[in-house]
């Protein structure tokens, strides 16, 4: 995994439980909504992978936290549907949420080390 790095093994762990869930998606909505779901936690990963390469993290950065807000109202979604249970639900939420709090830490950290530099 990406530099052992806890976001990126908590988005991982979250791909394979989501992965799980939307292969139980009905055909109808395994095409639509769990598509969604899925490419969008993929973009999110591949997004944190180019930030923790690149330079310059902070832009990068910004549209991951785009792509995990998209991701949390397909979750939504998907559970107002009957897709996913309130425990699946509340799993995905729990899971996002710590997600979030990581790539926070993540941003701030970027700012702290940018007012600290000369």
């Amino acid at each position: 995994m990406e530099k052992q790095s806890p976001i990126f093994s908590k988005l991982y762990d979250f791909i394979t439980w989501l992965l799980q869930r939307t292969d139980a998606f009905p055909k109808n909505e395994r095409f639509r909504l769990a598509a969604r779901l899925e490419n969008q936690s993929f973009s999110l990963y591949e997004q944190l992978s180019r930030a923790a390469r690149s330079r310059h993290p902070a832009d990068l950065l910004e549209q991951a936290d785009q792509l995990l807000g998209m991701l949390r109202f397909y979750i939504r979604l998907s559970h107002d549907r009957g897709l996913l249970s309130l425990g699946q639900y509340q799993f995905a939420a729990a899971s996002l949420v710590e997600i979030g709090r990581l790539l926070g830490g993540w941003q701030k950290s970027l700012i702290t080390r940018a007012s600290a530099s000369p």
